[in-house]
């Protein structure tokens, strides 16, 4: 009976402490960090692409902005920004000159360049009407972005089109590229009036960490002005996302996010840098290609809103605190259910559909920055059902069991249903692991998913609930052991820099933990 007692403490001691967890979670989010502030003024220019709209793409060729859109994002846009950077003319982006002109700002014109020849100069052929017929709105065009690191053109032929569009214009031309492309192309130089790099620190083969992001950008610049004596350097691109998975130390958030963007303008005040930031607003579109990250560069979110102040305080996330409301409807739901046990049963079963709550509203938000369709919508939200009812039943099992105790002195034996139950999120888990194994670059962490199952198995195990399989089954032992195996490679993705992946092995070891004997009750 002690021993049994003592399992019981250990229980609730350790739900308490996971709960208490998942508050101070919320208490972090909430709570506002101070932030050294950005220098007064006006930011210099930041890329402005208008489809951030639930469904638009510039990829689909059938979809045209409006003046009217593009007037209204304008209008916010000038506000703070003297300048905005296009990356096409097509899809009515040629508007962008006229009406940026109306407000007082300029553009960095940009010439999309691809694989299809015949796409190309037509694009080419518009840019150059656009940019004669409004010069004095044209600080410079950007003939090409990106183009030799998707491997679509020659460098040959990107500074043939540089030499044609600035003879056709007479207007300042650049290529913009990542700033490793540069220093393999360095004859490209010679056709551009400036060389136009991105730095995106979050995207680096070796990614840095957001304290030391600015330093970062500084040390490139020098190296690429080194290689490129004489002639005048933009950074094109830089910046960093406020939501997604971590790469290495690079972790996004909106905390980080205000941070690098505030330093990033101290750093160019006082070095004279010519810079454009990315981006204007959030792109939900870009997370088909990126994943979630993907879909969170914007100093704007998608209802044209600041993200975040430039002075004062920044909070991960202000409303963090409505978690609650899930967490507390779940716990009554889950006592009144126990409404004819004693209340130590359905204390347990409350704070067991707290917890249940405090993960389900982690997960849902995770699967409503990220979902790319209805396709993840659909099984995003099957498995967020799936890990409430699981929580239910373990709760339940925990309660009775705890019941069982002061009422018969010893505790009921176990059941294979919660057996079973573990081996089938062994397997959603396997399934997990290979996404994240083979897509390692663009599938988040779904910890907040895992973490109440994993966790309430745990418990169980305690309490000496869940049955070993039979000794001649070796399949969940090999499962659990596949798992594990899978979560290491995924840390060593990451080079053991990412908390969120030694969370995640954590996790799978926890869920397949208890496998290998059997606990006696």
């Amino acid at each position: 009976m002690a021993n049994l007692g003592g399992r019981r403490l250990a229980v609730v001691a350790l739900l308490l402490l996971a709960v208490a967890g998942g508050l101070l979670r919320l208490a972090l989010r909430a709570e506002p960090v101070t932030l050294p502030d950005a220098p007064p003024g006006r930011i210099a220019c930041v890329s402005y692409t208008p489809f951030y709209r639930p469904g638009e793409s510039p990829l689909d060729p059938h979809v045209r902005v409006s003046a009217a859109r593009i007037e209204a994002d304008l209008a916010v846009l000038s506000r703070r920004f003297d300048c905005v950077r296009t990356y096409s003319v097509g899809q009515g982006m040629d508007q962008v000159p006229a009406i940026a002109q109306r407000y007082g700002m300029q553009v960095l014109l940009g010439i999309w360049l691809g694989r299809d020849p015949v796409a190309n100069a037509r694009e080419m052929a518009l840019g150059i009407a656009t940019a004669r017929a409004h010069r004095t709105a044209i600080r410079a065009i950007v003939v090409g972005n990106e183009v030799l690191l998707r491997g679509e053109l020659p460098a040959s032929v990107i500074a043939a089109d540089l030499d044609h569009v600035r003879a056709a214009t007479g207007l300042p031309v650049t290529y913009a590229d990542v700033w490793e492309f540069w220093l393999q192309h360095p004859r490209l130089a010679a056709h551009v009036d400036f060389v136009t790099i991105h730095i995106l620190p979050y995207w680096e083969d070796h990614p840095v960490a957001v304290d030391q992001a600015v330093q970062h950008v500084a040390a490139v610049v020098g190296q690429v002005r080194a290689a490129f004596p004489g002639k005048p350097v933009l950074i094109g691109e830089t910046g960093w996302p406020s939501r997604g998975r971590a790469r290495e130390a690079a972790v996004p958030g909106l905390v980080n996010e205000a941070d690098f963007v505030r330093e990033f303008l101290r750093y160019a005040r006082q070095n004279h840098v010519a810079y454009n930031l990315i981006e204007a607003f959030d792109q939900p579109w870009k997370r088909r290609l990126e994943g979630t990250v993907g879909g969170y560069w914007g100093l704007y979110d998608d209802a044209r809103q600041p993200k975040f102040p430039l002075q004062g305080p920044v909070a991960e996330d202000p409303r963090a605190w409505r978690a609650l409301v899930p967490a507390a409807l779940l716990a009554l739901v889950f006592a009144v259910t126990a409404w004819r046990r004693r209340w130590p049963e359905q204390a347990l079963r409350a704070l067991a559909g707290f917890g249940g709550g405090l993960a389900l509203a982690a997960a849902w938000g995770q699967l409503a920055d990220g979902a790319r369709g209805a396709l993840e919508w659909g099984a995003g939200s099957v498995a967020l059902a799936a890990m409430l009812v699981t929580v239910w039943i373990m709760g339940a099992r925990l309660a009775r069991w705890s019941g069982d105790i002061d009422a018969a002195g010893s505790a009921p034996a176990t059941t294979p249903v919660l057996a079973r139950l573990q081996v089938g999120w062994l397997i959603v888990l396997a399934w997990l692991d290979l996404l994240l194994v083979f897509d390692p670059r663009y599938r988040d962490l779904p910890l907040a998913l895992i973490a109440p199952v994993a966790l309430g198995f745990a418990l169980l195990r305690i309490a000496g609930r869940v049955p070993a399989p039979a000794p001649a089954d070796r399949r969940p032992q090999l499962l659990a052991l596949g798992c594990a195996a899978l979560a290491t490679i995924t840390l060593l993705h990451e080079r053991g820099l990412n908390p969120g992946a030694w969370a995640w092995l954590g996790l799978n070891l926890l869920l397949g933990s208890g496998l290998w004997r059997v606990r006696s009750a």
